[in-house]
């Protein structure tokens, strides 16, 4: 396909398909990112009990049900990952103060220590992609992703 730079419909589709592109490409090495970040948690974990224990620490305590919601997983998934935390000493589980029946799942101290080991693991390499930009650029990646991430596109309260 043949765009004409002088046509404003061809020029914005181009745009958009890069912007896509890069979106993608930023997506993608997040996700890697992450499965690194996992591994300095704890290689034996999938990347996805990483994501409760992150959730957790984000957060704070919760039920199992909430959990499973705010991170779109199913609740026999999460409960099946908050089981290996458990055994890991990662996470605890203690009765729900509002409905003795549950339980509420909290990090514990050894959990906390790990996600905060793994998240600074995580920081340090967007660091060093952007330790030489100025702070007007950096300013301005973050007011256009703000008002990227809220809907209809305006820009975001300040």
């Amino acid at each position: 396909m043949v765009v004409d730079a002088t046509d404003p419909e061809d020029a914005r589709g181009e745009l958009e398909r890069r912007l896509g592109e890069q979106l993608n490409a930023l997506i993608s090495a997040a996700h890697a990112l992450s499965v690194r970040a996992a591994a300095h948690f704890d290689a034996g974990l999938q990347p996805a009990a990483f994501h409760l224990a992150r959730w957790l620490y984000a957060f704070g305590p919760t039920n199992a049900s909430t959990l499973a919601t705010a991170v779109a997983m199913d609740r026999s998934a999460v409960s099946r990952l908050v089981g290996q935390l458990r055994r890991l000493g990662f996470v605890r589980s203690d009765p729900d103060p509002q409905d003795r029946r549950g339980v509420i799942i909290a990090l514990t101290p050894a959990g906390q220590q790990r996600i905060v080991a793994a998240i600074a693991e995580r920081g340090l390499a967007f660091q060093e992609r952007i330790a030489h930009w100025s702070d007007a650029d950096l300013a301005q990646l973050v007011a256009l992703l703000s008002r990227l991430n809220t809907p209809g596109g305006a820009d975001p309260p300040r």
